[in-house]
């Protein structure tokens, strides 16, 4: 193996330590130890202490306080910490780990710091997206070339070692740098540097792969950003060669994990009790009629709020599927100047769909005032950037801008009723564009535009067979799902995440067109699913800070007036009840609809919504099973029916796919909440957003990768968050989740080295509840001795 092809392998044997990140306007949630899932977890967090300084479990106050919540069974934990070894009471075993866990002193300023300033400096210049009015020179030849053209000229890097003459392509640089080492030691070694600003390489790791426009336009690499890194450790005389001595593992991590293990066997206990109950009882029950309408939502945690009060206001039926509704698209919108991927980050694009007018009446309207408020906003940054205007800027507009901002502090839901009307004259893009969907024998970059005939069959279909439907409404109603924020660099993270960090409704639109086709539903009978003509698809957005349900109903006959009017007035009572909901969540002084309205429109509200905080539970079966369940906002629920799916090809779709999503959302949540300052983004006050593609803490430095206190902590010393790895409960029979085990070995790896969990009530085996081990094996839940797994009888129940 050649030199460069040695550097080249070591690189990217470093770089599976480095999460993914990606900018912070399209936030996609992921597990920020996603390299080392192939370890056990609890080897994994020591190893990411190691290499990151992140502690892997809660703290003792944490535990202290779920404890005198209740939420950890004091027998379950009695069990767990006599398996440990250990006999002390909870409470004189909680002040030992608070005395084990201690924090070492900060350490002095060293020459690495001052590598990371420079490098973090340049590396922000580089990697902008459009909001830098100063780009960096030089951009589009590549990073590496262009901190060349530079380097000189920069007073804070020294004029000495390879740094000072750089060689023109980067693998010399790294070459010469790891020259002195053997060739045993360059994955440590560039893996300790990759680990230096993990929010930077991470976010480098991401744009690489992904090659869209920013990248494939300023490109950088893994490669170029080392060659930079190990000269300018040269250039300060660093001492490179990786410690051989590994963090001795905290004596508190053994007791954390006892406590941890109970809390979530807690949680988990009671969520599978209580499906194993509403199992029995469907298999006595009788199929319901024809509903008034369904309603199609993420499977997102919020959507189970909102969900249990449309229920409880009529004869509806909710469903859960992935929020992109199972297209994989790229989604350009009528005013968007970019295209942005609108599918989980575990898929890749496989359609370009955009909005074209349809009504010119409409869209001219529209173009009038978004024109005038474009040109009025590009006015206004122009001025607030040019220092040679600024001060005459000041004069004119001082008094009014203060006046806005003003009422905009005091009176925020005033405002937001002042903007909503004026929005009001701007017609939405739904109300005169359809998305493009049909086959248009074009392409757009690599991407073709629009879907072909069988293609939207297929996804109609799949998107059936995975939520067992076999009735339909007179109404369908797929509902994607957006937030709305003031003054939030992380509102994307607030959006849809199986969208990637992006609104769902476009998705939403895209399958009620194809499911209206009356040529795609011509095909669907064929195939099985018998769709009623009087049936008709449409698309909502449902806004989960104040829990509006926007209906885009501008193609609905008619015949349906009566249902649509009953179905509005119906979302709007539901609405009222799950913002009370959510507002007393949040301990607000308001309630109801006014107080989720007011923390949308606050531009000083650090907490318009919890998000997915609280989220430990993926309920994989029938709506039945947890329609009479409260579960407190904190379970992701997709629908499916077992008796529906003889060959298990929708459970494996579930289980490869939204499972695995749901695993990155839980455990970004969790490392957020264990260790903020390294896993998470610390407190939005001292936010400081860079290049619109991240945050700093301060004035520079790394990347933040994770999610901020104020999305997690209820107060700076309570946590709204509980930090619990996700148990996943599937109502299926166990022989069938084992065949899709063993046919997709990285999901078994994840259960057996204890990144999540998972449960399986079993209907055909007198709905028993077994629990996944490890190797394929699985434990009954209850003492009682269970018998023998055998193959599906008779179907329990039909899916909602």
């Amino acid at each position: 193996m050649s030199t460069e092809s040695a550097i080249d392998d070591s690189i990217d044997r470093a770089a599976t330590v480095v999460g993914s990140l990606w900018p912070i306007h399209s936030f996609v949630t992921a597990n920020p130890l996603s390299g080392f899932e192939d370890q056990p977890f609890d080897q994994a967090v020591e190893q990411a202490a190691d290499l990151l300084g992140g502690r892997g479990y809660p703290d003792p106050e944490t535990f202290r306080a779920a404890l005198d919540r209740g939420q950890i069974d004091p027998a379950l934990l009695e069990t767990e910490l006599a398996a440990a070894g250990y006999e002390d009471d909870p409470e004189t075993l909680l002040d030992r780990m608070a005395d084990a866990t201690g924090s070492e002193a900060d350490e002095a300023d060293t020459p690495t710091d001052h590598v990371d300033r420079v490098l973090a400096k340049w590396l922000s210049a580089f990697l902008d997206e459009g909001g830098a009015h100063w780009p960096m020179p030089n951009r589009e030849a590549g990073f590496y070339t262009a901190f060349r053209g530079v380097a000189e000229h920069d007073g804070e890097i020294p004029d000495e070692g390879v740094v000072a003459d750089l060689p023109e392509r980067p693998s010399e640089a790294i070459k010469t740098v790891l020259a002195p080492f053997p060739e045993s030691q360059w994955v440590p070694i560039l893996e300790e540097q990759l680990t230096a600003l993990p929010g930077w390489t991470g976010f480098i790791k991401q744009r690489a792969a992904d090659d869209g426009e920013w990248q494939s336009t300023y490109p950088i690499s893994l490669k170029g950003y080392l060659a930079v890194r190990l000269a300018l450790l040269d250039a300060v005389d660093t001492d490179i060669e990786p410690s051989n001595d590994s963090v001795d593992a905290n004596p508190a991590d053994e007791l954390a994990r006892a406590f941890l293990r109970a809390w979530e066997a807690t949680y988990r206990g009671d969520l599978v009790e209580g499906i194993a109950t509403e199992s029995r009882s469907l298999a006595d029950g009788e199929a319901s009629g024809r509903p008034d309408a369904q309603l199609v939502f993420c499977i997102d945690t919020r959507s189970e709020i909102i969900r249990r009060h449309i229920e409880s206001t009529g004869d509806y039926e909710t469903h859960g599927y992935a929020g992109f509704f199972g297209i994989p698209m790229e989604y350009q919108g009528y005013d968007a100047d970019m295209a942005v991927d609108a599918c989980p980050p575990i898929l890749d694009p496989q359609h370009h769909v955009t909005d074209f007018p349809t009504d010119d009446d409409t869209q001219a309207r529209h173009d009038r005032w978004s024109n005038l408020r474009e040109a009025a906003t590009e006015t206004v940054e122009t001025l607030k950037a040019n220092a040679a205007t600024a001060y005459g800027y000041v004069e004119t507009a001082g008094s009014g801008y203060g006046l806005a901002l003003a009422a905009r502090t005091l009176v925020p839901g005033r405002v937001r009723d002042l903007v909503t009307a004026a929005d009001g004259s701007v017609p939405d893009e739904h109300e005169f564009c359809d998305p493009l969907v049909h086959h248009q024998h074009q392409y757009a970059g690599d991407l073709p535009v629009g879907l072909t005939t069988e293609e939207k069959v297929e996804y109609a279909a799949t998107a059936f067979d995975l939520m067992g439907w076999e009735a339909f409404g007179r109404l369908v109603v797929f509902t994607g799902h957006a937030s709305e924020t003031a003054n939030n660099p992380y509102d994307s993270s607030l959006d849809c995440g199986a969208c990637a960090g992006n609104p769902g409704g476009p998705s939403a639109r895209v399958l009620a067109t194809i499911c209206n086709d009356t040529e795609v539903q011509a095909k669907l009978r064929e195939r099985g699913h018998e769709v009623p003509e009087d049936t008709v698809f449409l698309a909502g957005q449902h806004n989960t800070t104040t829990d509006e349900v926007e209906l885009y109903d501008g193609d609905v006959p008619e015949s349906h007036a009566e249902d649509l009017a009953q179905l509005r007035a119906d979302l709007a009572t539901a609405r009222e009840h799950a913002a009370a909901e959510r507002a007393a969540s949040m301990g607000a002084d308001g309630s109801g609809v006014d107080e989720v309205e007011r923390r949308a429109a606050d531009w000083a509200e650090t907490r318009p919504e919890w998000g997915l905080a609280g989220n430990a539970g993926f309920v994989v079966g029938p709506r039945e099973l947890t329609s009479d369940l409260d579960l407190d906002g904190r379970a992701f629920l997709h629908s499916y029916d077992w008796s529906t799916d003889p060959d298990g090809e929708a459970l494996e779709a579930i289980m490869t796919g939204p499972m695995v999503v749901t695993q990155w959302i839980n455990t970004q949540y969790y490392f957020s909440t264990v260790d903020n300052a390294v896993y998470g983004s610390g407190s939005k006050v001292t936010h400081n957003p860079v290049g619109n593609v991240g945050v700093y803490q301060g004035n520079g430095g790394d990347l933040m990768t994770g999610l901020p206190l104020q999305s997690l902590m209820a107060a700076d010393d309570q946590p709204h968050h509980q930090p619990l790895r996700l148990s996943t409960v599937v109502h299926a029979p166990v022989d069938r989740v084992t065949e899709v085990l063993a046919e997709h070995g990285e999901l078994a790896e994840l259960l057996d080295n204890d990144w999540l969990s998972l449960t399986v009530v079993d209907p055909t085996q007198d709905h028993r509840a077994f629990h996944y081990e490890e190797d394929l094996e699985w434990t009954p839940v209850s003492e009682e001795a269970a018998p023998e797994p055998a193959a599906p009888t008779t179907p329990a129940v039909a899916d909602d």
